[in-house]
């Protein structure tokens, strides 16, 4: 608990760290994502980006969190951007959770790529495309990490905003206070 009483400047020094380092993070999932692709002659098909609308949502996702890491990672050193508390309380909520959803999405990509689905006969895909499967699965912990990273600094906003305020009175002892008198 030292760490949050003298807090102000170390709780800033976590985020401030927190959002810097999603924006490599985040940078090298987007560029994996993007250059992933496997031709296979046995099939005559190329499995990219353009292929699947999940990979699509999960690079703009990435792409939208790392232009909000940068933005944040410098307005915390702007005075009159770090006043205010509840823009960075509701968007970082509003990030961690876009990242949960494409989080999702990735793992139903995963799991098709390695198990397919019989009932709309789509066969898995990573016998034939082990290259683009395996870099799949890189994008996968990078994108686990930033989530994680996110998930932190949506509390670390939650504690600045919510500390501000005293904590709510106990009504059953004001009760008994009042009967007292």
């Amino acid at each position: 608990m030292g760490f949050l009483r003298n807090g102000g400047c170390n709780l800033k020094i976590l985020d401030f760290g927190l959002r810097f380092f999603v924006i490599p993070v985040t940078v090298a999932s987007i560029w994996l994502t993007i250059r992933n692709q496997q031709s296979n002659s046995d099939y005559g098909v190329v499995l990219s980006l353009s292929d699947f609308k999940g990979l699509q949502y999960t690079v703009a996702v990435s792409g939208a969190s790392c232009g909000y890491a940068l933005f944040t990672a410098v307005a915390l050193w702007v005075r009159s951007l770090v006043s205010k508390a509840w823009f960075f309380f509701v968007s970082d909520q509003v990030i961690a959770y876009l990242m949960v959803t494409s989080m999702g999405t990735l793992a139903e990509m995963l799991y098709l790529v390695y198990h397919g689905d019989r009932r709309v006969t789509w066969s898995e895909a990573c016998t034939s495309y082990g290259k683009f499967c395996d870099r799949l699965k890189l994008v996968f912990v990078l994108h686990a990490i930033a989530l994680c990273c996110f998930i932190v600094l949506a509390a670390i906003s939650a504690f600045r905003v919510f500390s501000r305020y005293d904590l709510p009175s106990d009504p059953s002892k004001e009760f008994e206070e009042e009967q007292k008198c």
